[in-house]
């Protein structure tokens, strides 16, 4: 499957650190999870948080401290905790959220300076690079869930997720035209997510729009109170921990092919991947149960 194959190109391996317990929290050492380089990270504690039950995995961004900016530490942890174990059959949605007031205010500026050279500068934006892209290549749904203010690469993370769920408190910006340094890569997700004339208004004047907006304009998929945000994710994530997995994978894959086609070419596509569909095991457990008046009892 094409959701497999991007997997492995972009170096999905298993790390055999995630806890399996109820919501057990992760409390192993950093690892980089890449080649030596440059700008690999020193060994300390990880920048992120992982608990999974019942098919749902938690990633929690947890550097309150520094806005939970993506630096390559972060962005490394984030790759390794998107990316371990995504053929597990066990696994059915993934969710990212963070602690504290900020989302994620996007890449640590210090790490963005002249003392740390281009080499490094040219990894941080390829790393994250890999993050988005493998988001969206993951085998399972990704859901961001937002309490608070995402900027630059920060919205660039909501944007590149499958659902987004935020608090009516969050707001969106991509302010790096304040600073001097435009938001390109940000507006590469920002672009396929909200309207052209929206996403160059928020890259041209750094201006932040809020949950009510962003959901209008598409970045979102809905906004709730900040007391439901928890609520209403899980909501989401347990129904699709419901489906079955190979569907959701089939279906995930072929959504995003066929949105780079023109229209004769993804009719081609997906009515390939629908007969492709009802050649899963699942695809005909579902039309049967359909047809007897039960629920399906899905393979995985």
């Amino acid at each position: 499957m094409a959701a497999t194959a991007g997997l492995r190109a972009l170096g999905a391996k298993g790390s055999g650190w995630l806890q399996r317990g109820p919501w057990a929290p992760l409390t192993t050492g950093f690892c980089s999870g890449g080649p030596a380089g440059i700008g690999r990270p020193e060994p300390g504690p990880r920048p992120t948080i992982v608990r999974q039950r019942d098919g749902i995995r938690s990633i929690i961004l947890s550097d309150p401290k520094r806005r939970n900016a993506l630096s390559l530490a972060m962005l490394k942890s984030l790759q390794s905790d998107i990316l371990h174990e995504a053929e597990s059959q066990d696994l059915k949605v993934i969710i990212i959220s963070a602690e504290g007031p900020v989302f994620s205010s996007g890449h640590d500026l210090k790490e963005l300076t002249d003392e740390q050279g281009r080499d490094y500068h040219a990894e941080v934006f390829q790393t994250c690079s890999e993050v988005m892209m493998l988001i969206q290549n993951h085998p399972v749904p990704i859901i961001a869930m937002v309490n608070g203010l995402a900027t630059a690469a920060g919205c660039q993370l909501v944007a590149s997720c499958d659902i987004a769920v935020a608090s009516d408190k969050s707001s969106f910006a991509t302010p790096g035209v304040n600073i001097g340094l435009f938001c390109s890569t940000p507006a590469v997700a920002l672009g396929r997510a909200v309207p052209r004339k929206v996403a160059l208004e928020m890259l041209f004047t750094g201006e932040p729009i809020s949950a009510q907006e962003a959901l209008l304009h598409g970045l979102l998929s809905r906004v709730v109170p900040e007391e439901r945000l928890e609520e209403e994710t899980m909501r989401i994530a347990r129904k699709v921990a419901s489906q079955s997995r190979p569907v959701l994978s089939l279906g995930k894959a072929a959504f995003y092919r066929q949105l780079a086609q023109d229209l004769r070419t993804a009719y081609h596509l997906t009515s390939q991947t629908m007969v492709d569909n009802l050649g899963l095991p699942d695809g005909q457990e579902g039309v049967k149960a359909f047809l007897q008046k039960r629920k399906p009892i899905w393979s995985h």
